[in-house]
């Protein structure tokens, strides 16, 4: 198989390290990457020889260059602040590569229609990292859906904690205009995939919508949603935190755990593989779970009323440091 030419863009964050992974492991090559900052001394894992720029017009210039030679950039990959996705998306189109980009795709459905238009322009393909759909438990779980009563509404609650520090709430992960907030940036691939199973949303009802805690209950086509997403700590059940853990992910199908803990090694791998194949998921597949959290973002919370998640129950603290509760 030939090899294909990949830059990246967010060099620095953390995912960064799955998709140059990714990149090497399909037999591929990094050519050149960008990220406004320099620690990244991990492309010495992957791929050694990249060029790497902090500035994105010397790297816009570097792209143009290679453009012209035998190392044209076949995909670029956007591994950026969320708030940036649609421009650096825009940015890899327009240079003639497919791109390939974290979650949330964008934060805005309308940021959806004008990348469609970007792509029936430039004839190149927009793709969303999506891995709990290649997931082999939750893909044996859809299935089983869609093997099973066709009327047949699921209970279901959600509970997903990815325990933050202090950092996380001075970052731009705690801006909502830059992240989405809480629905967004730790939910929206749990949304993808509940929406992918168990079908199109017919009502949605937010709870709490904070900062550090968002919850509330969500009608899908074949089941009924209480979710609850968290970055505290303090609400972690102890016996997880006992096995020194600090995240807690729990999907409950008529009062029957569905255990999916396990087995997310190589997805980004799985992913990218597929996207080689043409067979990766684009902006038709990521559009439902980005209007499901931007409806979220901008419904006005109900509180503690109706059919909510038990953990909503669950006391919040509020730090000194930061005008806001966190």
């Amino acid at each position: 198989m030939i090899k294909k030419n990949f830059a990246l863009i967010g060099a620095a964050g953390y995912i960064a390290d799955r998709h140059m992974k990714a990149i090497k492991d399909t037999g591929n090559v990094l050519v050149t990457a960008l990220d406004k900052n320099d620690s990244v001394g991990k492309i010495d894992n992957y791929f050694p020889e990249a060029d790497f720029f902090t500035e994105i017009e010397r790297f816009d210039r570097h792209i143009d260059k290679l453009k012209r030679t035998s190392l044209s950039i076949d995909y670029m990959s956007i591994c950026t602040p969320n708030y940036l996705h649609d421009s650096h998306i825009r940015f890899g189109l327009k240079h003639g590569a497919d791109t390939i980009c974290e979650k949330p795709l964008v934060l805005n459905p309308w940021n959806v229609d004008g990348l469609s238009e970007v792509e029936n322009k430039t004839g190149k393909k927009v793709f969303n990292i999506l891995q709990l759909r290649l997931h082999p438990s939750i893909i044996a779980l859809r299935n089983k859906i869609l093997n099973g009563p066709k009327d047949k509404i699921y209970n279901i609650d959600l509970t997903y904690i990815t325990a933050r520090g202090h950092w996380y709430f001075a970052s731009w992960k705690a801006q909502d205009e830059k992240s989405g907030g809480i629905p967004t940036n730790i939910g929206i691939h749990f949304f993808d995939m509940l929406i992918w199973i168990f079908g199109d949303v017919q009502k949605n009802t937010v709870n709490i919508l904070e900062p550090k805690r968002a919850a509330g209950f969500l009608e899908l086509k074949n089941a009924k949603v209480r979710w609850y997403l968290s970055v505290d700590y303090d609400v972690i059940p102890d016996a997880i935190k006992e096995k020194g853990k600090r995240t807690y992910r729990v999907l409950s199908i008529d009062n029957e755990s569905f255990e999916f803990s396990e087995g997310f090694t190589d997805l980004h791998t799985i992913s990218y593989q597929k996207i080689l194949n043409n067979e990766g998921f684009g902006l038709d597949s990521a559009r439902p779970s980005i209007e499901l959290a931007y409806q979220i973002r901008n419904n006005k919370p109900i509180g503690l009323t109706g059919d909510y998640h038990p953990f909503a129950l669950k006391p919040v603290e509020y730090h000194p440091f930061y005008k806001k509760p966190i």
